[in-house]
């Protein structure tokens, strides 16, 4: 290690020697922990643990040392104020020049302009020193407005000079870019900036107006005269009432033309007229719903008009003298609606009382519409014996069947509600004697199932005699149906099952609390017939019947 023994000697090399009795040369810690914290300690010794002069001194004498400015002449120091430095970023932050402006833009081949004068919003940054130029943005102006010139160091010439503050005043012509920006006034900010730099502006110039934007602000000359009629009356008085008429077209002097019935309705409330036709089953007729589209019918054409064909042209109001209104409407007489002559029989109640009230000078004579008399009954062929009676009718009614209704409220109130009986088999054959059937039914769906009784050794296979489905009545048509129910099912009453006859010998009790309790429906000789067969005397009153059958 290297040290000066004399303070008066300069530090140049031959008046320093080295310490041979130095052997530990690393550099004093300045980080240390404390109860887990860094802590930045000051060092108080040098490299090789030799002394630091700065750690004698005191903080008046280090603050003194941090002000002097180190001279490399020998002598006293100078001292100097030192100024402080604000950078242009800083000092100038967030001002902004705003010079106001405009540029002549010339328009070509357009016979309504020669030019535009468009106005734009020139803004100066003083940090940078860089200009934008904007146009404010005009509703339905039809031109791409918006920042013309993005933000950026304007030339000034082609020596590479720019745009400065000092360069920039009222009244005065800015080119840039081949566009010449004509400068007219600032805001009361620039003009204070300027002014306190000791610059003097201009005078103000207005801003000259554009000539297109003149000339599409004058309105244009109309010689319409308003109407005398409040068409708004009209609307709240006359809303929603239509007057109409059941009138009949004669258009048999047409090639296979004929009488048609239509209707034609006029409504109040803008006096216009729309027919429809009257279609009728079977016609042979396309099923147009209107024949004439709503709209107003003119009555009287101007005579100059009249030799234009309307084919080609609709009429205008100006074209039309008269319109049809409610008074040319009259009941019992010929109207002619652009060449169809509609003879008027009737109108509904309305236009009657609308006649009344409104035109009560007119006579309605209403007449009869002529109607044709057609054979339109539907022949039903005969059950032939396939299926159930209302399902083979749906084949009659309809080109695609539909399977036929049922009644759902009766199919939840009877569900599992069965009556059941005990029936013989009425045969001449010696072979069917002792046969016992059980007949089912079931009154959610008034349908009969019969059920046969096996037999040991009687040869005789039983089981599903029949399966469920409605038994009709001897002499039942398929125009006038009949079926069995449990008024019929009285005992010793005979059952004829589609050629099969049974006699009917007992029931279960079931059967007679049901019978009570629609005794009002069901006959008497019946309900006396059950009492009788199973012993129960009818003082004995009325059981209920609530639950499912035992």
């Amino acid at each position: 290690m290297s040290i000066n023994t004399d303070h008066g000697l300069p530090f140049l090399p031959g008046n320093t020697f080295r310490d041979v009795t130095k052997s530990a040369f690393h550099r004093a810690q300045t980080l240390g922990y404390r109860n887990g914290y860094a802590l930045q300690q000051r060092p108080t010794v040098g490299i090789g643990q030799a002394a630091l002069l700065s750690a004698q001194l005191t903080q008046n004498e280090m603050d003194e040392l941090s002000k002097e400015i180190p001279a490399l002449t020998y002598g006293a120091p100078r001292h100097g104020t030192s100024l402080d430095f604000i950078p242009a970023h800083v000092a100038f932050d967030k001002k902004v020049l705003r010079f106001y402006g405009h540029f002549r833009q010339d328009v070509l081949d357009s016979p309504v302009e020669e030019y535009r004068v468009r106005r734009v919003v020139v803004y100066y940054h003083l940090e940078d020193d860089s200009m934008c130029v904007t146009e404010p943005r005009v509703e339905n102006s039809g031109l791409c407005q918006g920042t013309l010139l993005k933000r950026q160091r304007l030339p000034k010439n082609d020596r590479g000079e720019h745009y400065h503050w000092k360069d920039l005043n009222v009244a005065m012509d800015l080119p840039a870019y081949g566009v010449v920006y004509r400068l007219t006034h600032c805001d009361a900010r620039t003009q204070e900036f300027m002014e306190s730099e000791g610059l003097v502006l201009n005078d103000f110039e207005p801003t000259p107006v554009d000539p297109y934007i003149t000339h599409r602000a004058q309105p244009h000359r109309s010689y319409v005269t308003p109407p005398d009629f409040d068409h708004f009356h009209q609307f709240l008085t006359m809303d929603r009432k239509v007057l109409r008429f059941f009138a009949m077209w004669d258009d048999t002097a047409a090639l296979y033309g004929e009488a048609r019935p239509v209707t034609i309705q006029y409504y109040l409330v803008d006096d216009t007229v729309e027919i429809r036709e009257v279609h009728q089953a079977n016609s042979g007729r396309d099923p147009f719903p209107v024949l004439l589209r709503r709209q107003r019918l003119p009555k009287e054409i101007n005579p100059a008009c009249e030799p234009f064909p309307s084919c080609v042209l609709e009429v205008s109001r100006q074209e039309v003298c008269e319109y049809y209104s409610p008074k040319d409407f009259q009941v019992g007489e010929t109207v002619e609606l652009l060449g169809r002559r509609l003879l008027l029989c009737d109108c509904d109640d309305f236009t009657k009382s609308y006649y009344q009230h409104s035109h009560p000078d007119m006579e309605l004579k209403p007449k009869d519409l002529p109607r044709e008399e057609t054979d339109m009954r539907r022949e039903i062929p005969p059950y032939n014996g396939f299926g159930s009676l209302e399902d083979s009718l749906q084949n009659c009614l309809t080109l695609i069947p539909e399977p036929p209704k049922k009644d759902l409220l009766k199919m939840l109130e009877n569900d599992q509600k069965v009556l059941r009986y005990v029936a013989r088999l009425d045969s001449q054959n010696p072979s069917d004697e002792g046969r016992r059937f059980i007949f089912s039914y079931f009154l959610s769906s008034d349908m009969v199932s019969i059920f046969e009784r096996p037999v040991r050794n009687s040869g005789i296979i039983g089981g599903r005699f029949l399966e469920k489905t409605r038994i009709p009545k001897p002499g039942s048509t398929v125009d006038n149906p009949a079926f069995y129910s449990p008024d019929d099912f009285a005992i010793g009453a005979t059952v004829e099952v589609f050629g099969h006859r049974f006699v009917l010998i007992d029931a279960d009790h079931y059967v007679l609390r049901y019978l009570e309790s629609v005794a009002d429906r069901i006959p008497s000789q019946t309900l006396h017939s059950m009492r009788q067969r199973l012993g129960v005397h009818p003082d004995q009153g009325m059981v209920e019947t609530t639950g499912q059958n035992g």
